[in-house]
């Protein structure tokens, strides 16, 4: 083969080959952000089929998608002095290419760092309570200034959870004893509230039961019964005077009608009960 023909085919497969490394194609959620001789161009490439002229083009490709960061386990002194151990997850998306490849050497990186240090910075500022028992603040709180701090970065940070607070054994145990006398302490106050309403409705029954003594009478055979009902128990019990009365007068004044010689008033009774 001439030594012209390859020449011809070698430019030929030079052209094809320069050809085909120019081409690139951008995902939806991709961007391309491009720097022709070092400077940047107007807008972010892409989606869909772009070229990138090397050597006098360089490509940045940026993710759109929500982005999920760990953040690591942090040392956390409370308000109250109390170390803990807080993790935390972070969800945040680019919103602005341009500005997270000019403004920040790397956002991943970069919002990593600053999520860590505002974690330690925010938690510190509350005490231990309020950071087992107000979690939804202290994310938004989290957010909103992670947030402020990297939208000059182009970065929209849409949520900030708390994980896992991770307490010593001896602080468990404080708060185990600490919940322990709280319940105790309501139940003290519920029983002393069912003693306080017992005796307002025993004090209306009282004089309700005052006003009229036969109900009293009755009360007390009612109560009997209650009690007759557990038969493998021996009950003893007064039989009240004043009833006794009543039968002796009742019996006097029978045997009184039914015999007209007898003077009144000199019979005696006798009751076998």
């Amino acid at each position: 083969m001439p030594f012209f023909l390859q020449g011809w085919m070698l430019a030929i497969f030079a052209v094809l080959f320069y050809v085909i490394s120019v081409i690139n194609i951008l995902k939806e959620y991709e961007r391309g952000v491009i720097f022709r001789l070092g400077r940047l161009m107007p807008a972010p490439k892409g989606p869909g089929l772009i070229f990138v002229w090397w050597p006098i083009d360089k490509m940045v490709r940026v993710s759109l998608r929500t982005i999920v960061l760990d953040v690591p386990p942090q040392d956390v002194i409370t308000l109250d002095n109390v170390s803990v151990k807080v993790n935390a997850v972070l969800y945040f998306r680019v919103m602005d290419p341009t500005k997270a490849v000019v403004e920040v050497e790397n956002f991943m990186y970069a919002t990593s760092q600053l999520a860590q240090t505002t974690l330690r910075s925010v938690l510190g500022q509350v005490e231990l309570d309020t950071l087992l028992a107000e979690r939804d603040k202290l994310n938004s709180d989290l957010q909103g200034i992670l947030d402020k701090h990297t939208d000059p970065w182009g970065i929209k940070v849409s949520m900030v959870e708390v994980k896992h607070v991770d307490l010593p054994q001896e602080m468990i145990r404080a708060i185990a004893r600490q919940a322990e006398a709280e319940r105790e302490k309501r139940a003290k106050i519920i029983h002393a509230e069912g003693e306080f309403q017992a005796s307002a409705q025993l004090e209306n029954a009282a004089n309700v039961l005052a006003r009229q003594p036969v109900a009293i009478q009755l009360r007390y055979f009612q109560t009997l019964t209650e009690v007759a009902s557990d038969k493998s128990s021996t009950i003893v019990f007064p039989l009240p005077v004043d009833l006794l009365q009543k039968f002796a007068g009742s019996l006097q004044g029978s045997e009184s009608s039914s015999d007209p010689a007898a003077p009144a008033g000199s019979g005696d009774v006798e009751l076998e009960v």
